[in-house]
């Protein structure tokens, strides 16, 4: 597959301009809030009189819909053990227990091309968030924008690397790339982390954003086979989580212990002060009937789960030469796990497990408030 830097281009801004004076006024107020509290990412605070501009993803969507592969609803139980092609006893790709749950990247497809158009992409959306005041949107354009730059940038910088087993070990100039100052928006340095904690963390009260975010592992939220909208945003944050609470790298018994994954010791600050009471209260609002007979069974809670590798279908690795596939770009380890998925797929359609999803986006009507359905 092949994407270039013109197809995957930010397409235009649309729906009622804003005055300039109006315009001039809400940064200008923005920019007096930031001083004075000393916070420079204080001028991306929503603002509460939003200017109705949407930004279209399309090119985006398009590039997910082929560079992602869902694996299906979790069935709550381990794959069944592969093995080892015949006449070796290496595996090729992934062992891990998580391995046929979220959504997996075909690294291993991209060439030069492909990731350069990644780059292009995110300094598009860069140049977007220079050219219009992002905070004036409406909150769910907002909340979309940030996903967005996050998941392609995470991309963008996963490919470069590649082949990597491992997401954290990518470091920019001695720093965890996720860490490190990548973009200058309005004159303000940035992370990736920056992103989530002091703009999204900061200014969205409900927890569900945090499924928003793809880290690039399979321990992780899945990163969606479809562009965040601001008509989309909404529901598919609310399947992203049912997807992750319901999955083992969610939530799993211990005897007593409720295990559930370090993501939500990473946002607890922000989303579960009261940890165990505001996590359990968080899961149940998504469980399925395995997971609410968890909540239960248990009555300790534990923030133990953790999934490093990264979500490629090879599983970080471009495979031996000698076990090469006939089909360039997909090594043994891709083609094993595609096999897998698609027993497991079979399994279910037999027992009529659903397992496939219906995304309602609201639709906006004339004379709808700008505000409307917002992601709190």
């Amino acid at each position: 597959m092949r994407f270039n830097s013109a197809c995957l281009m930010v397409a235009a801004l649309a729906l009622l301009p804003a005055s300039g004076a109006l315009a001039q006024q809400q940064q200008q107020a923005q920019a007096d809030t930031a001083e004075a509290a000393g916070n420079p990412f204080a001028i991306f605070t929503p603002t509460t009189d939003p200017i109705r501009h949407r930004i279209d993803y399309d090119v985006y969507d398009f590039a997910l819909k082929n560079l992602v592969v869902s694996m299906g609803p979790s069935t709550r139980s381990r794959p069944f053990a592969s093995n080892a092609p015949l006449g070796t006893r290496l595996r090729q790709g992934h062992n891990s227990r998580y391995r046929l749950e979220g959504s997996m990247v075909g690294f291993s497809f991209f060439n030069t091309e492909v990731t350069d158009s990644l780059a292009e992409y995110r300094r598009e959306l860069v140049e977007v968030a220079n050219s219009l005041d992002i905070s004036n949107l409406p909150r769910n354009e907002q909340l979309a924008f940030w996903f967005n730059l996050h998941n392609v940038t995470m991309l963008e910088f996963i490919a470069r690397e590649y082949p990597v087993r491992q997401p954290r070990e990518i470091m920019v100039d001695g720093v965890h790339f996720e860490e490190a100052p990548i973009f200058d928006i309005r004159g303000v340095s940035m992370s990736l982390k920056d992103i989530r904690e002091k703009i999204v963390f900061a200014n969205w009260r409900n927890p569900k954003v945090i499924y928003g975010f793809w880290r690039g592992e399979i321990g992780g939220p899945a990163l969606e086979r479809e562009a965040f909208t601001g008509s989309n945003v909404g529901s598919l944050l609310d399947l992203a989580a049912e997807d992750f609470v319901n999955s083992l790298r969610g939530t799993q018994k211990n005897g007593d212990t409720l295990e559930v994954s370090t993501l939500y010791q990473d946002a607890a600050r922000f989303y579960f002060p009261d940890f165990a009471a505001d996590v359990r209260a968080h899961i149940a609002s998504y469980a399925k009937e395995d997971v609410a007979e968890i909540l239960e069974q248990t009555q300790l809670t534990r923030a133990s789960i953790r999934e490093w590798d990264v979500a490629d279908l090879s599983g970080g690795a471009r495979g031996a030469n000698y076990l090469a596939s006939s089909r360039p770009g997909l090594t043994p380890g891709a083609a094993q796990l595609l096999s897998e998925r698609q027993q497991k797929l079979d399994t279910m359609e037999r027992r009529d497990i659903p397992t496939g999803r219906v995304i309602f986006s609201n639709i906006d009507l004339p004379g709808d408030p700008p505000n409307k359905n917002a992601v709190e």
